[in-house]
């Protein structure tokens, strides 16, 4: 029997991911009322066209900036334009102890959800300051979105047979 101290790497138990946000601001914001005063006027409630983009990109140090991207145009039944509202909402994040294959989902999901009701407050903001009701936009599936880009990518990709869940089958 030896009393031998065990070694670091036999005692270490794996570290948990870790993730911080080091900020979170509005990289661009536009509303635009073209109609106004007349759209003011008209009690009838406008049909939303909404588009939610999410885009991540490395910085350094394991730092990441991830870039909620929330479009809405509003328009009446003869196709006037109420409002357009443009956001893009950023966040910077810093990663830790998460593994390369599985970076990408974790800033296209997770970060986009810490991220967006601080942008969904933001555009009731800007809808209610046009003079509008607040446009509240219900939760988002970031997880949805990203399977659903990552479909989309395996139908792009040219020869690519996929296993029926998104993920390239492997070759033998």
């Amino acid at each position: 029997m030896t009393d031998a101290p065990a070694t670091p790497a036999e005692n270490t138990p794996p570290q948990p991911p870790q993730l911080r946000i080091l900020a979170q601001y509005v990289k661009d914001l536009s509303f635009e009322n073209p109609g106004a005063p007349e759209t003011l006027r008209n009690a009838q409630a406008p049909a939303i066209d909404l588009a939610i983009d999410v885009q991540a990109r490395s910085l350094s140090d394991g730092a990441f900036e991830v870039v909620l991207n929330i479009n809405a145009k509003a328009s009446r039944e003869n196709n006037d334009v109420v409002f357009i509202s443009e956001l893009a909402y950023g966040g910077l994040f810093q990663l830790a102890n998460i593994a390369d294959v599985d970076r990408e989902p974790f800033l296209l999901i997770e970060c986009p959800r810490l991220l967006f009701p601080f942008a969904r407050r933001i555009l009731a903001d800007a809808t209610r300051d046009g003079g509008f009701p607040p446009l509240m936009l219900d939760p988002v599936d970031f997880a949805g979105l990203y399977r659903q880009q990552m479909m989309k990518r395996a139908a792009a990709a040219p020869g690519a047979d996929t296993n029926g869940n998104g993920a390239p089958e492997a070759s033998n």
